[in-house]
């Protein structure tokens, strides 16, 4: 038969190529994972670190003042004894004894040394008597006081001179000066105590006493009235050792070129004067005040310390080196920051930055890698590319959402397979219809072909299988929308198996089949179910129809109700003596266009699509539907339904008679209209076939 060309429209255009979108090689710094953990920890690590030095120099620090306070206020007292004793005696024999109590008293080792380092006393034994360290505490001169470790006497001038106010040389008191002049205070203190004002008596290091008043010194006037002329006039001794003094720091002023001065006993200066004469009778001469100026007050309080530096000199001890140790020959601890010291404590935090910075570093990497992966392969699949699994490492959280993600992509591949199928199968069920009715009507067309009766029932019969194949393909369509309009009502499952039956009972005696409804228990009715009973009979007749096409001659199918065990469900059996179904295929059966004749042959397979919707209508019913099956001797189908609440109680008495795990069951008393929308099962019908 010829065919011709005509009317097959026009040529398709050729797809336009899109681009695969530019696929970035590497995110920004900032954006990163990696970037930002890395920063996160270096953060955490540094602050870790700065609170900890922090801490521990806040720590170690008021612990070392602590320390150093204690060993400060032990070193000044021992510093204090050995310069008393320096300033009172003219050498440092006898030093032994005191050096050895001090030692005793305060737990340290004690040496004293000449300047040349000669040993004159120490406080370690003999046979284990360790080494001196290189450097002195202390310098004990008494005619150069260390300010920062000795404890004021409270003489007048020693502060300006660095002279200890023991050291009095020449101007000490003889015991018969030091007597007249007791009983002269203890007069006035007696004096001082009958006008009402305490007073007491305190020796100076040279021995003189003065009065000092108890209190805030409010009776200065009666003390003026008690004040003998003995305690204010120099002794002998005094006026011999101040007369020496005077001398030599005169002598040290007009080697500068300046005038000389009158010293007190406070080792304060008269102001220097000059007589002037006035001739002629009755002249008289007054003394003139000499003008001076704050260079030279300067200049003679520095040779006022030189002379009394140098009239002292032979009535105090030579200079002497203090060290100050530990019993174990160990030094006074101190705090050191020095560079050296603080570039170990930088050095320190920088390895210990390092070490965190190269753990995060690691860390993120091993973390970040299987994320990278993952991105790449879901690139992949975005362009189209074939997606390798992503290889699972570790199980924890990025593992697991490595195997998710190789679920998903396997998933994603059989779904595009079937996709790729379904089109491919509907393509090929579409054709040969089309194919034929398009023979057909060219055939007649070039007059090869009259139409008859005959000819047009054989466009008919072609017409209705495309139209069949188009409302499989639309219901499956409406399955994957999610919505189905149902029409539910109460009904009884016998009936509906009588009315398919006789419906399909014709192509069975034609097939050579007996095809039976086998009757259900008398004692044990079967309860009535609230479906769509157009629905349910298609269900039920798609199973018949597919077990009579499946069935040789001489076979037998056989429809049957009950109920099930626990009273909820009504079963149904579509039972056949066919050819049977392989073990691997039952878990297919119910797919789109699956078919186990592979050929397409429609003398022995339909368009495969009719166990699927069985599948959607039972579900969209709130049942399920599930096949057994052994190979050469039968299959058998089976359908549960949901009972009706209503008609469980009035015929056995057991309740509510539903199974929530099924899923919803249909109920009369849907919209006025009859029509339920039921979502989430896969069909939807909006119009009512008979």
């Amino acid at each position: 038969m010829r065919r011709r060309s005509r009317g097959r429209g026009r040529a398709a255009r050729p797809a336009e190529a899109v681009p695969p979108r530019a696929r970035p090689d590497r995110l920004p710094l900032r954006k990163s994972l990696l970037a930002r953990l890395l920063a996160v920890s270096a953060l955490v690590a540094a602050c870790s670190v700065a609170a900890t030095a922090w801490l521990a120099a806040q720590t170690t620090s008021g612990a070392i003042k602590q320390e150093q306070g204690r060993n400060l206020t032990a070193d000044a007292r021992i510093y204090n004894t050995l310069l008393g004793y320096a300033a009172t005696h003219p050498t440092w024999d006898g030093v032994e004894d005191t050096v050895r109590d001090l030692a005793r008293r305060s737990g340290r080792r004690i040496a004293l040394t000449t300047e040349q380092r000669g040993l004159l006393a120490d406080s370690a034994t003999l046979p284990s008597r360790p080494a001196l360290p290189p450097q002195a505490s202390a310098v004990v001169d008494p005619l150069s006081v260390d300010t920062a470790l000795s404890q004021p006497v409270g003489e007048a001038g020693s502060a300006a001179d660095r002279v200890d106010p023991r050291a009095v040389g020449p101007f000490r008191l003889p015991a018969s000066e030091r007597a007249a002049l007791q009983r002269a205070a203890e007069r006035s203190t007696a004096c001082l105590s009958r006008l009402g004002v305490a007073a007491d008596v305190v020796r100076g290091p040279s021995g003189r006493p003065r009065v000092e008043v108890v209190g805030n010194g409010s009776a200065e006037d009666r003390r003026t009235q008690c004040a003998p002329e003995e305690l204010d006039r120099p002794t002998a001794t005094e006026r011999k050792a101040l007369a020496a003094l005077n001398r030599l720091a005169n002598a040290c002023l007009e080697r500068q070129g300046r005038e000389g001065v009158r010293l007190n006993l406070d080792l304060t200066w008269a102001q220097p004067s000059a007589v002037l004469i006035v001739e002629g009778e009755g002249s008289t001469a007054a003394p003139v005040p000499v003008a001076r100026t704050g260079a030279d007050d300067r200049a003679t309080a520095s040779c006022v310390g030189t002379a009394r530096r140098e009239q002292l000199s032979s009535h105090v001890a030579s200079p002497a080196m203090l060290f100050i140790g530990d019993e174990n020959d160990t030094t006074v601890p101190g705090f050191d920051l020095s560079p050296a010291h603080t570039a170990e404590i930088a050095g320190a935090a920088a390895l210990v930055l390092a070490l965190t910075v190269g753990a995060t570093v690691l860390a993120g990497a091993r973390l970040v890698r299987p994320l990278r992966a993952l991105t790449g392969a879901a690139q992949r699949m975005r362009d189209g590319e074939e997606s390798v699994p992503v290889l699972v490492t570790d199980d924890n959280e990025i593992g697991r959402l490595t195997a998710a993600f190789n679920d998903m992509s396997a998933h994603r591949a059989r779904l595009e397979e079937q996709r790729k199928d379904m089109v491919s199968d509907v393509a090929h069920e579409l054709r040969t219809p089309l194919s034929n009715i398009r023979g057909w009507l060219e055939a007649a067309q070039d007059g090869l072909a009259e139409p008859d009766p005959a000819f047009i029932a054989s466009l008919h019969t072609e017409a209705v299988q495309l139209q069949h194949i188009i409302d499989d393909l639309q219901d499956l369509a409406a399955a994957d929308a999610g919505v189905l309009r149902l029409h539910p009502e109460t009904v009884r499952v016998e009936d509906v198996l009588d009315q398919v039956a006789a419906a399909h009972q014709g192509r069975a005696e034609t097939a050579g089949i007996a095809l039976t409804v086998r009757a259900g228990t008398p004692d044990i009715p079967v309860p009535g179910l609230t479906a769509d009973p157009v629905r349910l009979r298609q269900a039920i007749g798609n199973l018949v129809s597919n077990a009579v096409r499946h069935t040789p001659e001489g076979g037998r199918v056989t429809l049957h109700a009950y109920v099930s065990d626990s009273g909820e469900r009504v079963v149904v059996d579509v039972v056949d003596t066919g050819s049977g179904i392989a073990a691997g295929d039952i878990p297919h059966v119910f797919d789109r266009f699956w078919r186990a004749e592979k050929s397409r042959n429609r003398r022995t397979g339909g368009s495969g699509l009719g166990l699927a919707i069985v599948r959607k209508l039972v579900e969209a019913h709130g049942g399920s539907v599930d096949a057994a099956s052994v190979e050469g001797r039968g299959s058998v189908f089976t359908l549960r339904l949901p009972v009706d609440a209503a008609d469980t109680v009035a015929d056995t008495g057991t309740g509510s008679g539903t199974d929530d795990a099924a899923g919803p069951a249909l109920r009369p008393g849907a919209p006025p209209s009859g029509t339920a929308l039921v979502r989430g099962h896969g069909l939807r019908s909006a119009r009512r076939r008979t």
